[in-house]
């Protein structure tokens, strides 16, 4: 089991970047897969990026491709997602989520059973 904690959201300008962390309870998240996903008010939740548990592979979701970067730091237990070019579109709460038994990136809601309580991101036009 493991417990996540978000953090580095806020209000900026279209533009601007921003870069998340999301910080890991223990070791046991050395071995697990993991994502971000994010929810705008109305909408579904949905998935961003993911990454390996050794950072050899990751995913992203086409809107933030070229954009966005997932990224961890085992030694430190925390996972990252560096933001650039935002967008009001990219308004959202982004949630950091944890794939147990992942051995392959997974980009179904149902694949992560850790999640953190998120943390708010808007986009000013």
């Amino acid at each position: 089991q493991v417990q996540l904690v978000e953090s580095g959201g806020g209000l900026v300008q279209t533009g601007d970047s921003l870069r998340l962390s999301c910080a890991a309870s223990g070791r046991a998240f050395t071995s697990m897969y993991m994502a971000w996903w994010r929810q705008a008010p109305g909408k579904q939740r949905e998935f961003v990026a993911a990454i390996s548990d050794g950072s050899m592979f990751s995913r992203y979701a086409d809107s933030v491709k070229g954009r966005f970067t997932i990224s961890r730091d085992n030694a430190k237990y925390t996972l990252y997602l560096q933001m650039t070019e935002l967008t009001p579109e990219d308004t959202a709460v982004y949630y950091c989520a944890a794939d147990r038994d992942g051995t392959y990136i997974r980009t179904d809601l149902s694949s992560y059973a850790f999640w953190g309580q998120g943390t708010q991101v808007t986009v000013s036009s």
